[in-house]
Parts: structure tokens; sequence; C-alpha cells
């Protein structure tokens, strides 16, 4: 089964930018549990899209940072 924006992609949100980009963490049916640059959202997969490279880029650079600074798995 292909689940659009599964854990491990790097979306952003649809109607807004306020949120940043950010990656998904978890699947829960229709919607999707992602971890954004200021916060952690569970949104409906249609409202995302899959994240513009300098995105990607920003949220793997900011979970680096959050790894360097706090340990574990961000």
């Amino acid at each position: 089964m292909n689940t659009p924006h599964g854990p491990g992609s790097f979306v952003a949100h649809t109607g807004t930018d306020v949120y940043g980009p950010g990656k998904v963490i978890g699947v829960d049916g229709v919607h999707r549990r992602v971890r954004f640059v200021r916060f952690v959202a569970t949104v409906r997969a249609r409202d995302l899209r899959a994240a513009s490279p300098a995105e990607t880029r920003e949220v793997q650079e900011w979970l680096r940072a959050k790894k360097r600074r706090y340990g574990g798995e961000w």
C-alpha cells in the first residue's frame, strides 16, 4: 500500500507557511503527525505537500542542531 507522506517524509503545509517545513513522524489513517520546525501537529495528509529541496535542507539542519544540543532522536 502506498501511503502518501509516510513516516520520514519531508513535507510542508499546503495552506500556510507559518508552521515551517517538517518531517512526518507518524501516520494514523488520513492524518499525519508532523514535527514542524516550530512545533508538532497532526494534519490531514491532503493538507500537506512534499517539501522543496530548500525546505528539506532546512528541516535536516534543524534536526541536526537539535540532536547536537539535546541528543536523542528528533
